[in-house]
């Protein structure tokens, strides 16, 4: 992203410490919302471009992290569900589970899977983070069926009924789901005192990220 976009995101606020700095979200692309901008999702735009393009506020996606962190820290990670349809979500999940030591769900989810104990699937969380609330609608509804927690990815576009914590950021691009996925592990493994709050996990945000084929 242009440095102008940068100065852009920063004008007329004041100056706070970030997760990472400011640049390394700008660069993801984890402000970048959608032509569509629901009711739901009005709060966390920072504006509109010209070409009517919403612009998610950075401030409010990292303090969204550090809330959904603080949330999820409490439960038990083995009761923790993590679920992502689309492909640039899958290694995002599946990282973000295998650090923090949740279920991930990635690719169809099988219907029941939180609902019907007879299926040989099922599973009994305590709490959901869906990746996106549209293509993720399958698990969206069953944990909001059997009345559960869910921390939600929200872009713009989203509608974000029975979601109990929103993380707004653009939820489809492969850089932006990497990215923060693995500000939310880093944040819960903190909270937790798994690692000290001013160090790092052992692999980058790149190693979250789905390779693309050559």
């Amino acid at each position: 992203m242009s440095s102008e976009e940068s100065k852009t995101q920063q004008k007329e606020k004041p100056v706070i410490e970030l997760l990472i700095p400011l640049e390394k979200y700008l660069a993801a692309g984890v402000h970048i919302g959608t032509h569509i901008c629901t009711k739901f999702m009005e709060p966390f735009v920072y504006r509109v471009r010209n070409d009517g393009l919403y612009i998610l506020d950075v401030r409010k996606i990292d303090e969204r992290i550090r809330i959904a962190a603080r949330f999820l820290s409490r439960y038990e990670p083995a009761k923790i569900a993590a679920v992502s349809v689309r492909r640039y979500g899958q290694v995002p999940v599946a990282k973000f589970c295998k650090y923090v030591g949740c279920k991930s769900f990635t690719g169809r989810f099988m219907p029941g899977t939180f609902t019907n104990p007879s299926l040989k699937w099922y599973f009994e969380p305590d709490i959901v983070v869906i990746t996106d609330p549209r293509a993720d609608s399958q698990a969206l509804k069953e944990a909001a069926e059997i009345g559960i927690p869910i921390v939600a990815l929200a872009d713009t576009d989203n509608r974000i009924e029975f979601i109990d914590l929103v993380i707004p950021a653009n939820n489809k691009g492969r850089k932006s789901l990497a990215l923060v996925y693995w500000l939310l592990t880093r944040q819960i493994l903190r909270e937790k005192g798994v690692i000290p709050q001013d160090a790092d996990l052992p692999e980058p945000p790149q190693e979250f990220e789905v390779k693309l084929r050559r």
